[in-house]
């Protein structure tokens, strides 16, 4: 046995078989499912949240719950599925599974709660359960297909994406049309939206369990063979325990420092920030102690997946990196329009802020239908994108796509009616598309492949941490800076994703490294 490992490691590595399109489409079906609990979540949850009492400004707090699950949850199940292997279902689709039917629960429970306390914890409870399912589908297509088919693989869940959100986040519309009622009691959530989620549950767990039935893994000696995996399962800590010492300290200073500002201030000054800013100064102070505690076990000789977690985190491959800056001003960009799509453009183009007025209402449902137009937008530019991609490059092609949703993010404000919306949701479609696929093409080719899932769980950190400051800071913007004129905020989101386009410029592609 051992000489059959060692002409294993003597070989050159096997290269991955092509797929063909329908067994890409098989292995991303299961995005449809997400996405359309994403498309519910998306185009529904502010609209909960007011019906049930939340003010304006406490609706981006209340979102919060999301990204900080992502933040936590996907670098964990990362590492696990990385290291995980079940002979019946494989290496990702047991999370694959598992998060769906935890999902699929969440849906059926959220939109009949009854006061808003449980609907703050059933989002958190819902985006966790999404996550489970969602970090693994990413890691899957680098696991699976060779680098050539990889942009291909990432396209065809964004088409899948695309589908799934188009019919999600109409569904209450045109649930109304055939003639549920969207309209109920004060405090009460309509009918269109309990049936829309309850929908969304079945479909959730069906296209998953279709991808989970469909698609087979490559085993572990198989991975090997194509030099996607390591033959020693051996941890290597490459951050000494004095480095991660001196982080902990570094950052765990910051936080406090900042915390303890933040508390001066809202105590001295008439002027408070938001206490939602203790969130991320808080936050930054809980790192420095994680870093702390994994230099304690790293000193006692502890090398388990909390420390190759952390070390992991001190040595971000240099794409990464470039990625990571023009994700958080994208996804900045995108929560700003996800949280305050429908009270902006019901107040900017209907003149209301009253969430139980026939007005408000009815542009919650046509925010819906906006959302799945960009969706149907983006499922459309999907298998464009390596068509420029082959004739450009991959930040070229993401540059011009997020040009093109800044522009039609600022847009809202210059569209008086509503109907012209759906112009603007054409460059969000085509931003949407790239956002879907064109980072992870890119990542995936220089990340090390025995580490593919939990460096995916980890880039997430640079989709959840712009979600988290705005979640802090818009309602604050929104309230003081812009007399509750959310509609301004739209176009911060839009000047942001400006600053992420010209950012691309710096992403320089990489070899994949086995």
């Amino acid at each position: 046995m051992a000489g059959s490992t060692d002409s294993i490691r003597q070989k050159a590595p096997a290269s991955k078989p092509l797929l063909s399109n329908a067994q890409i489409a098989n292995m991303s079906v299961g995005f449809l499912g997400i996405q359309f609990a994403f498309g519910l979540q998306n185009a529904n949850v502010s609209r909960i949240f007011q019906t049930l009492g939340a003010k304006l400004e406490e609706i981006p707090i209340l979102w919060i719950a999301a990204p900080l699950t992502g933040l936590i949850i996907q670098p964990i199940i990362g590492h696990l599925s990385d290291k995980t292997w079940m002979p019946k279902l494989g290496r990702r689709r047991p999370y694959f599974l598992l998060g769906a039917v935890l999902a699929s629960l969440a849906l059926l429970v959220f939109p009949n709660v009854s006061a808003l306390w449980m609907a703050a914890i059933l989002l958190w409870l819902l985006d966790a359960s999404i996550n489970i399912s969602m970090e693994p589908f990413r890691a899957f297509v680098g696991d699976m297909l060779p680098d050539s088919q990889r942009t291909k693989g990432f396209a065809m869940q964004s088409f899948f994406i695309g589908v799934g959100a188009v019919i999600s986040s109409a569904l209450p519309y045109l649930l109304t049309k055939a003639g549920v009622a969207n309209e109920a009691a004060a405090g009460e959530i309509p009918n269109s939206v309990k049936l829309s989620f309850t929908m969304g549950a079945v479909i959730y767990l069906a296209t998953v369990l279709y991808t989970v039935l469909t698609t087979k893994e490559y085993s572990p000696t198989q991975l090997a063979q194509f030099g996607a995996t390591e033959e020693s399962h051996a941890v290597n800590i490459k951050t000494p325990p004095s480095a991660f010492i001196k982080k902990g300290i570094l950052w765990l200073a910051i936080g406090l420092v900042a915390s303890g500002w933040l508390f001066w201030h809202n105590s001295q000054s008439s002027q408070h920030l938001e206490k939602e800013l203790y969130v991320l100064t808080l936050g930054l102070a809980t790192y420095g102690l994680l870093q702390m505690v994994a230099a304690a076990m790293a000193k006692a000789r502890q090398t388990n997946g909390f420390v190759e977690v952390m070390d992991d985190l001190n040595y971000l491959p240099t794409t990464m990196k470039q990625l990571a800056v023009v994700q958080f001003f994208t996804w900045f960009a995108l929560f700003s329009m996800w949280i305050y799509c429908t009270p902006a453009l019901a107040q900017h183009i209907y003149n209301t802020t009253d969430p139980g007025s026939a007005a408000y209402n009815k542009m919650g449902n046509w925010v819906g239908v906006l959302f799945g137009f960009y969706n149907g937008f983006s499922a459309l530019f999907a298998f464009l994108l390596p068509v420029i991609e082959k004739k450009y490059s991959r930040p070229v092609t993401r540059m011009v796509a997020l040009i093109a949703g800044g522009l039609g993010l600022i847009s809202f404000y210059f569209f008086k009616n509503d109907q012209l919306l759906i112009i603007s949701m054409a460059g969000i479609g085509f931003a949407w598309a790239s956002i879907l696929a064109m980072p992870y093409s890119m990542l995936t080719q220089a990340l090390p492949a025995q580490k593919m899932g939990v460096y995916m769980g980890i880039f997430n950190f640079f989709i959840v941490i712009p979600q988290i400051l705005a979640a802090t800071l818009l309602g604050f913007l929104t309230k003081q800076l812009f007399n509750g004129q959310a509609i301004f905020t739209i176009i911060v989101g839009g000047a942001s994703m400006l600053v992420a386009a010209l950012l691309t410029l710096r992403i320089k592609d990489q070899k994949p490294q086995h």
